[in-house]
């Protein structure tokens, strides 16, 4: 039994950390940066949920670029949770089981984790061909504009700037990630919104071949 209210923050489950091997757990989304951060300077080894988009936070994406932390099996899902009853229900937007527990969908969640897996040993396979046509260069960088994954060119080995779903099929063996292109990751890595013709498009992260 904890003597406190049971924050990460305090003393006693730090203590309780310390101990830990493997963390488990789905943090409190607002408080994301600070409790990764939390696992890194404890060096713990982690398997924790959070929303896909905190692939472009100024804390987190340099760990994704330096490998130190990576996608899990399941990315950019929509999962279940289960809330209170008190929670504030939207009609339609939640499920209750026969039990009488209540469960609201939500979209784009990720496992995040420095556990070791197959999958980012696993080659992305590429089969499309560069076209400078079919594949613009930024107004801003000096990098070839990809709008899917899959239509990664084969025989490009420069720059290319790709969605942030990349990440779950990122091989660190095949690729290098060189930076990103958004205005949330704030980083020496950072080269501001992609644009492309003088239009701006989705934020991208940079790779290269290797």
């Amino acid at each position: 039994p904890l003597i406190g209210n049971g924050d990460f923050r305090n003393a006693e489950c730090i203590e309780l950390l310390k101990e830990s091997a493997i963390v488990v757990t789905n943090p409190p989304f607002s408080l994301f940066r600070e409790y990764v951060e939390q696992l890194i300077k404890y060096e713990k080894k982690f398997l924790i949920i959070g929303n896909n988009n905190a692939i472009t936070y100024k804390e987190i994406f340099p760990l994704l670029k330096d490998n130190k932390m990576w996608l899990g099996y399941s990315a950019n899902a929509t999962m279940e949770f289960e809330v209170p009853d008190t929670y504030n229900f939207v009609p339609g937007k939640f499920r209750k089981d026969n039990a009488g527990k209540h469960y609201i969908k939500v979209p784009s969640i990720s496992w995040f984790t420095n556990l070791d897996i197959s999958k980012r040993h696993q080659d992305l396979i590429l089969y499309r061909k560069y076209d400078p046509v079919k594949y613009p260069k930024y107004d801003n960088y000096d990098a070839i504009n990809v709008d899917k994954v899959a239509d990664i060119p084969e025989d490009y080995y420069e720059a290319i700037g790709v969605p942030i779903t990349f990440l779950d099929k990122h091989n660190p063996e095949q690729f290098e990630i060189l930076g990103g292109m958004t205005t949330t990751t704030i980083t020496s890595n950072n080269y501001g919104y992609p644009f492309v013709n003088g239009k701006r498009i989705y934020a991208r992260i940079l790779i290269k071949r290797k």
